[in-house]
């Protein structure tokens, strides 16, 4: 199916418009395989083994022990539709094997095949299929278009997470030798060095002490970015991508800039550098959990009484949801604050406490919308109110911007669209299904821009902000047009200036 072209008159539809159905368009579309050394790297098989159908079966069983959930999932489905139209990717592609049931049935029907009493004696009864090469190939391809958005699960009437399903699947190809370079290629650049990208500790003081030069030089006020400071009150964990690509780097001035008008203790870790955590996105809870430990082992080391995660989408699921499980217990910790917590409570905190000072009209020139990323809408919490991921952001933008304006409610908050290159598909070879995964939030972001002329938006995911700068060229944007939550407080914050000494004070 070929992407809707911005400007014509397709581009006007509503995001939930339901595509004509293409079987078979995205058959094709699969990420690049890892390398032997990523796979082994990691503890997987460096090729496809030679009995890949009983690993794969043993290894299906092994999860299914592991996962109650898992289970429940792949026997409650009662084909009801409700969720058949809500994958951005469906609704991007046409193909049918992008809605989340019937990517689900992918691995439902190996499951009933050899974990089904019906399965077993009369398949046929119950759509039960075996295991075969052609099956291992669709695996590949549709759990690789899966975001592991969990759109679906919010209207899904039993609560089915297409995400764990997804995570299976790609853990089972993992296990067999067919794993995908991308994640597992990043996962171990974590293991030895500490970050996504790599940086060793002499680049990453060096690229902090280089900002530190820009604030300076910018605002005439010397906002630090400390690394390994032993005894600081407050660990940063921030996505590598802060370190060096714009937004992003705008996003980690604005932390600082508000750690300087809080006069806080805190530091970066160069063993710890990284917030995101890419072991959710190939299913494994082992590499979550190494990841994981990461976190711990630096806090430990460093002496802190505080951790506070900057804005990625998933690193925040994953802080929220299993850090103290994988990695706890973190009773060395101040118990008086959240453990973890985000950057956005901490500086809605300060806001509230009016502890920061902001200039508005610095903003001014923006016109803002805001994109609830997936993962932090429909997989966390922020503060100590339900619901507090959607509206804390939106409270620290309306007080640093005055023109702010919300998309379509049936396309935010628990209902948000994924930006189309989360879960594992932030890489070049898998353009085609981002363009099409993100024309549903382009299509709202169009709307809000000819109604109220917005002109920005803000996000507070690293992969968010990534993927919308590659594809909202492609709808009359600018590449700037995607910004960091803590970009526009960088921008209103107002610091106070040092006084200069004069002759007289001398």
């Amino acid at each position: 199916m070929d992407a809707i072209v911005p400007g014509s008159d397709a581009d006007r539809l509503d995001p939930l418009e339901i595509p004509t159905l293409c079987p078979g368009a995205m058959a094709a579309s699969q990420p690049w395989g890892a390398s032997p050394d990523h796979q082994k790297a990691l503890g997987f098989p460096g090729e496809l083994v030679d009995d890949w159908q009983n690993v794969a079966i043993a290894k299906m069983g092994e999860l299914l022990e592991k996962n109650r959930a898992l289970r429940v999932y792949l026997d409650s489905c009662v084909k009801c539709g409700a969720c058949t139209d809500k994958c951005h990717y469906f609704l991007g592609t046409g193909d049918p094997k992008n809605m989340p049931v019937a990517r689900q049935d992918l691995l439902r029907k190996v499951y009933r095949r050899y974990f089904t009493f019906t399965g077993k004696y009369f398949p046929g009864l119950v759509g039960a299929e075996e295991l075969t090469k052609e099956v291992i190939d669709d695996w590949y391809s549709y759990f690789h278009q899966c975001s592991q958005c969990r759109r679906c699960s919010v209207f899904c009437p039993y609560g089915i997470d297409t995400a764990e399903i997804s995570m299976a699947g790609r853990e089972i190809l993992d296990a067999i030798g067919k794993g995908q370079k991308y994640c597992n290629e990043i996962i171990g650049k974590v293991h030895t060095i500490g970050n996504n990208l790599g940086l060793n500790k002499n680049a990453l003081r060096s690229t902090l002490e280089g900002l530190e030069e820009d604030i300076e030089d910018d605002i005439g006020v010397p906002v630090k970015l400390p690394l390994d400071v032993k005894g600081a009150d407050i660990l940063l964990v921030t996505p590598s991508a802060d370190f060096f690509a714009e937004p992003h780097v705008d996003g980690l001035i604005g932390y600082a800039k508000v750690f300087h008008a809080a006069g806080a203790s805190w530091t970066i870790s160069s063993y710890a550098s990284e917030a995101a955590n890419f072991g959710m996105f190939i299913g494994s809870y082992e590499q979550m959990r190494l990841i994981s430990l990461r976190i711990r082992e630096a806090a430990l080391d460093l002496g802190v009484k505080r951790i506070v995660f900057g804005e990625c989408g998933h690193a925040w699921r994953v802080a929220y949801s299993f850090l103290n499980t994988l990695a706890g217990p973190f009773d060395f910790l101040d118990q008086r604050y959240p453990i973890p917590q985000h950057i956005c409570e901490y500086t809605w905190d300060l806001i509230q406490k009016g502890a920061l000072e902001f200039d508005k009209s610095k903003n001014d020139h923006i016109r803002l919308t805001y994109h609830d990323s997936c993962n932090v809408a429909r997989a966390t919490r922020m503060g100590d109110q339900p619901g507090g991921q959607f509206e804390i952001p939106r409270a620290i933008l309306k007080t640093v911007c005055n023109h702010y304006f919300d998309m379509a409610q049936d396309t935010i908050r628990d209902q948000t669209f994924c930006c189309g290159g989360g879960g594992g598909l932030l890489t070049d070879e898998l353009m085609d299904i981002r363009k099409k995964g993100a024309s549903p939030r382009m299509k709202a972001l169009k709307t809000v821009a000819e109604d109220h002329g917005v002109t920005h938006m803000a996000a507070i995911c690293a992969i968010c902000k990534t993927q919308f700068a590659k594809v909202m060229p492609d709808w009359g944007f600018e590449r700037d047009s995607i910004l960091s939550v803590h970009q526009l407080v960088s921008n209103a914050i107002i610091l106070q200036k040092p006084k200069q000494e004069n002759d007289d004070d001398r």
